[in-house]
């Protein structure tokens, strides 16, 4: 499949490969969005190469001038969605700490929508962190219901939401 690059403001977003994983891996476990109550999600938590390889993985990058988006550049952000039954779902976003305020995050949810929408779907959905979901409504999603605590790694009840995929 070829590699769709969009590009705009200085941000390039492409495919994530394996060779991503351990970058995003880091921007993940470093996000401040994480600490405190919340650290125990993270804890541990790990893009392995084959999380990479199996879901639809997009990467913001720094744009470099002119050419394709390479593997390279400083990663600003990421989204993971999973097209697989029963509907599809936003598994991952994160937009690294120094880049937001600059738009990224919703740069990635337009892409993320417009790549949900070329596999047909209609919609979305979102099991947000609780502080996130300012975030996603801003985009247009509509809360669904909730997802209950699991402790020990959630000890708080989440925010579902529904993205719709519509221009």
């Amino acid at each position: 499949m070829a590699q769709r690059v969009t590009r705009g403001a200085g941000v390039a977003i492409r495919r994530a490969t394996a060779r991503d994983a351990k970058r995003l891996t880091a921007l993940v476990t470093s996000s401040r969005a994480y600490e405190g109550p919340y650290a125990s999600m993270i804890a541990g938590y790990r893009v392995g190469p084959d999380y990479i390889e199996a879901h639809q993985v997009f990467v913001a990058v720094e744009a470099a001038g002119t050419g394709e988006a390479t593997t390279g550049g400083r990663i600003l952000g990421f989204y993971a969605l999973l097209l697989t039954p029963p509907e599809p779902e936003l598994d991952l976003l994160f937009v690294a700490d120094p880049a937001q305020g600059r738009g990224i995050g919703r740069r990635l949810v337009e892409h993320m929508k417009a790549t949900a929408r070329a596999a047909g779907a209609d919609h979305v959905h979102v099991v947000s962190h609780p502080p996130a979901e300012g975030f996603y409504t801003s985009v247009g999603a509509r809360r669904t219901g909730i997802s209950r605590a699991h402790p020990p790694a959630v000890l708080w009840d989440r925010p579902e939401l529904s993205i719709p995929t519509g221009p």
